[in-house]
C-alpha cells in the first residue's frame, strides 16, 4: 500500500483567483452553459497563462471536455482527465473493404477474441509488452498498480472506448498511402484503471495541497512543478501515457496478426495529457508553458490525428494547421450533446437499430448512453475548426464493438 506523501508548500503561485480570466478563445457556436463556466473558471487559476474550447466541448471535472489550458510550470491532474492518455490508432490494412462484407464473421471474431471491454476487464493469459519493464516504482501510486495493469494490458475499458472496421476514403497523399478506399481498424481507449487510480489519487493530493481555493475552483487544484509532488505526478502521468499506448498497440498487433493481414498506414494521437510546449502567447511573451489537453487533440503544423464522429457517423484524419489562437489543438470527437443519463431515457433500441440500417453499420455490443443520436453532428464540429486542421481522410464505421449496456463509463 502506497504511503501517504508529505505535502509540500507550492512554489510562487497565490490560492486567489485572478480578478478577470487570462485570454481564452472559444470554437463553435450553441456550447453547454457550464461548459463555458467551467472554461472560465478555469481561465482564473492563478497559475493560468492562456486557454481555448474546442467545438466538442461539454461538461466534465474541473477543466470541460474539450478544453486546453496553458499554465506556468504546473500541472491540474483534473485538467488532464481522468482516463490519463486516453487515445486513437488507426491502422490501415492490406485487406480489400469488400471483406467488411465477405469476411465479415472473420472481423467480428477478431475484434472479440482479441481485447476486452467493460470495468475490470483482463485477460486471464496475460499480454507481453516492454511497458511493464518500465520503472513503475516511479510513483507511489504506480508501483501498487502494475500487477493489475498487467492483467488489463491489451484491454479497451467502457463508456466511450471502441474497437471497430471501416472504410477509410484518403482524399490526399497520405505517408505512402494514395487516395482511394481502404479497410481500417480504429481504436479509443486510454490507461484503464490504472490511470483513473494515478487521476483519483493526485486530484487528491492537489486538493489538500490548496485547501484555500474556492469550491468552484477546487477541481483544479494544482501540482508545482517544483516540487516533489508534482515531479511525482508528471512521472505517474508519462507512464500512463506508454501504458496506453501499449493497449492499443497490443490490440492491433493481435487483431491484424489473427487476420493475417499488413498494416500499410498507421496513425495514433492522444488527449488527455498535458505537454512541455513553447507557444507565443496572448501577452506578447515566447515561452515554455504546460498545456492540458482534455478530449482535445494536438494539431500542430504537420501533425496526423484521428477525430472521430459516432459509431453510426464518420470520423477524419486531419493534418494540424497550427494554430496559436487554439493553443495548437483540436477537437477530439464530436462530442456529447446530452447525459449518459438523459440518453437511456430518451432512446429505445428499435429506434437506433434503424439509424444503423440506414448507415450500413453492424453493432456487436454497446449501451444506449453511447447511441449515435446522444452526440453532436461531426460535420458541424469539424467546419467549427477548419481553421485548426485540414481534413485528408474521412472515415466510415461498418463493425463496432463497445463495452455492453450496463458498464460504468470510464471515460
Amino acid at each position: 500500500m502506497s504511503k501517504k506523501p508529505r505535502l509540500t508548500a507550492s512554489h510562487g503561485a497565490s490560492e486567489v483567483p485572478l480578478q478577470s480570466p487570462v485570454p481564452y478563445r472559444i470554437f463553435g457556436e450553441g456550447l453547454e452553459r457550464t461548459a463555458l463556466q467551467q472554461m472560465e473558471n478555469a481561465c482564473r487559476l492563478p497559475v493560468a497563462v492562456a486557454g481555448a474550447l474546442m467545438p466538442d466541448a461539454h461538461q466534465g471535472y474541473g477543466l470541460p471536455i474539450g478544453g486546453v489550458l496553458a499554465t506556468d510550470n504546473a500541472v491540474v491532474p483534473y485538467a488532464v482527465g481522468v482516463d490519463i492518455a486516453c487515445r486513437m490508432k488507426m491502422s490501415v490494412l492490406d485487406l480489400p473493404p469488400s471483406a467488411l462484407a465477405t469476411a465479415q464473421a472473420d472481423l467480428r471474431r477478431a475484434i472479440e477474441q482479441e481485447t476486452r471491454f467493460g470495468v475490470g476487464a483482463e485477460f486471464r493469459d496475460r499480454r507481453s509488452h516492454d511497458v511493464m519493464d518500465a520503472d513503475w516504482s516511479a510513483s507511489r501510486v504506480t508501483a501498487d498498480l502494475k500487477d493489475k495493469a498487467w492483467a488489463q494490458l491489451g484491454t479497451s475499458g467502457s463508456g466511450n472506448h471502441f474497437v471497430e472496421f471501416g472504410v477509410l476514403t484518403v482524399r490526399e497523399r497520405i505517408g505512402n498511402l494514395d487516395p482511394g478506399d481502404y479497410l481500417a481498424l480504429l481504436s479509443h481507449s486510454g490507461s484503464r484503471g490504472a490511470g483513473a487510480r494515478v487521476a483519483d489519487h493526485f486530484s487528491r493530493l492537489a486538493r489538500r495541497v490548496h485547501p484555500g481555493l474556492p469550491q468552484e475552483l477546487a477541481h483544479l487544484a494544482w501540482l508545482d512543478l517544483a516540487t516533489g509532488e508534482g515531479q511525482e505526478y508528471w512521472a505517474a502521468m508519462e507512464l500512463m501515457g506508454r501504458y496506453a499506448a501499449a493497449n492499443h498497440e497490443l490490440i492491433h498487433r493481435h487483431v491484424v496478426r489473427v487476420l493475417g493481414a499488413g498494416v500499410i498506414l498507421d496513425v495514433e494521437n492522444h488527449h488527455n495529457f498535458a505537454w512541455r510546449e513553447t507557444h507565443a502567447l496572448p501577452d506578447g511573451t515566447e515561452r515554455e508553458v504546460v498545456v492540458h489537453r482534455k478530449g482535445a487533440t494536438p494539431a500542430g503544423r504537420g501533425v496526423l490525428g484521428i477525430i472521430p464522429g459516432s459509431m453510426a457517423a464518420p470520423g477524419y484524419v486531419v493534418v494540424g494547421r497550427g494554430r496559436e489562437s487554439s493553443l495548437r489543438s483540436a477537437a477530439h470527437g464530436a462530442g456529447r450533446r446530452m447525459s449518459r443519463t438523459q440518453a437511456k431515457k430518451q432512446f429505445r433500441w428499435d429506434d437506433v437499430r434503424r439509424v444503423l440500417a440506414e448507415r450500413g453499420v453492424t453493432l456487436i455490443s454497446a449501451g444506449l448512453d453511447e447511441v449515435p443520436m446522444a452526440y453532436k453532428d461531426i460535420d458541424e464540429v469539424m467546419a467549427a475548426q477548419r481553421d485548426l486542421v485540414a481534413i485528408v481522410a474521412k472515415f466510415e464505421p461498418r463493425l463496432v464493438k463497445m463495452a455492453p449496456a450496463g458498464e460504468r463509463p470510464e471515460d
